[in-house]
């Protein structure tokens, strides 16, 4: 369905009606719960990656197996993420935010229980550590698809944009935050049970504010004129719209893309730095500065763009569900992105012990990833230059409620006009 349709669709929604649009309060305690659970999710999904060496010491595992941990976020969120785009624009926000919250802290309390050690658990810690990470991973389709539903049923169109990038970004957030605070909290292997219980806080705080405070899945009056048509087209029907939308397609191959090169550098970063004498506690060797200014250019300009890039599949896809377009982008990016997991790890190689090497090694020696590391760079660029050049599209959803506004005003100049019986 095109503007032209989609302006229609709303005109005959909304006419005579724009009077009764209104916000309400409760949206910022809404917001401000997604936030937490955003961000509390991202923080278990890479609790382990800047401590992955003194993981897989402590559970007596390969590293290989500590990635484990966050790639199956990447394979359980492809096949689950059409079933959370299904939840959230069939049977409602709320539903799928309560699901997500409890899913997110069961995960984090079983991930307890592989630490505990009056359960003696032995070699099977690792598993017990597996399945909550599994849960986790279940509830981030459901929570990364919320902010642009929560933003066009919630916000006005004035807000839509801020909202969105704030609820969006919290998942950043939750990474910067994983990468200091796990340093931070595990020097030693010995105390990674104490970084498991400090996660777990904030999940537990989240699934309390999701269950107790957000009672409606819709406002009881809208607060645009999109809002009422949030959810016009049926699941199914949406999904081939958005196959059949080249720009769209554009956007979810190159976005996507980023998105998968973005959890590969963040899950393999103290394996890629450790082997040239980087570490939680000494200097990179001569390089700190580099290090940090590459790495602060790649997160301006890489978190910059999320919200913009949700804003822009939903304008793109317009009448099709936010929930719909923001989350096949997502499925796209994480098939992409178990892909270069696998393929940048097949790209590495065996190399002898290095005196400067911070890594913890295993009996075959380190691993360089000199190799993985120009390939992601020179995918990233190919990536960036296509969709800048290739990558066009209209503003469905701003032109449809633009031209929704001007035939509700000219109906009601024409109502005006005529003469009282």
């Amino acid at each position: 369905m095109e503007g032209a349709e989609a302006a229609s669709l709303l005109g005959e929604r909304g006419q005579g009606r724009l009077a009764q649009f209104k916000t309400y309060r409760r949206r910022w305690f809404l917001l401000a719960a997604i936030c937490l659970l955003n961000c509390s999710n991202a923080m278990l999904w890479l609790t382990f990656a800047p401590v992955a060496d003194k993981a897989a010491a402590y559970f007596h595992v390969s590293l290989e197996m500590v990635n484990w941990l966050s790639i199956v976020y990447l394979l359980i969120s492809i096949p689950f993420g059409l079933v959370a785009t299904w939840v959230l624009d069939s049977v409602g926000l709320r539903c799928a935010v309560i699901l997500s919250a409890w899913l997110n802290m069961t995960g984090s309390i079983i991930r307890m229980l592989s630490v505990l050690k009056f359960l003696s658990l032995g070699s099977q810690s690792y598993w017990y550590l597996f399945i909550g990470q599994c849960l986790c991973a279940l509830a981030q389709p459901l929570i990364i698809f919320s902010p642009t539903k929560l933003a066009a049923l919630w916000f006005p169109d004035h807000q839509r944009a801020t909202a969105n990038m704030i609820a969006s970004m919290s998942n950043p957030l939750g990474i910067l935050i994983a990468n200091v605070l796990s340093p931070a909290l595990v020097p030693e292997g010995k105390h990674i049970p104490l970084m498991l219980g400090v996660y777990a806080i904030p999940a537990v705080t989240a699934c309390a504010l999701a269950t107790v405070g957000i009672h409606e899945k819709v406002p009881p009056t809208p607060p645009s004129a999109s809002a009422t048509n949030s959810t016009s087209q049926p699941f199914l029907t949406g999904l081939k719209m958005l196959l059949r939308n080249k720009p769209y397609i554009m956007l979810a191959v190159c976005f996507g893309g980023g998105i998968g090169m973005f959890t590969c550098f963040s899950a393999l970063l103290e394996q890629i730095l450790c082997e040239k004498g980087y570490s939680n506690t000494s200097r990179f060797r001569h390089q700190a500065v580099m290090l940090a200014i590459t790495s602060s250019l790649f997160g301006f300009f890489g978190f910059a763009i999320y919200p913009i890039a949700m804003e822009l599949a939903v304008e793109c896809s317009y009448p099709v569900g936010e929930g719909t377009s923001t989350g096949l982008i997502f499925v796209a990016s994480q098939i992409e992105g178990v892909i270069l997991m696998i393929l940048l790890q097949a790209l590495t190689v065996r190399v002898s012990e290095d005196p400067s090497s911070t890594c913890a090694l295993d009996q075959d020696g380190a691993l360089d990833w000199t190799t993985p590391v120009l390939v992601l760079a020179g995918l990233c660029s190919a990536m960036a230059c296509f969709y800048v050049i290739f990558f066009h599209t209209d503003y469905k959803r701003l032109h449809a409620e633009t031209n929704s506004g001007d035939l509700v005003k000219a109906e009601d100049t024409a109502t005006a006009d005529v003469p009282e019986a």
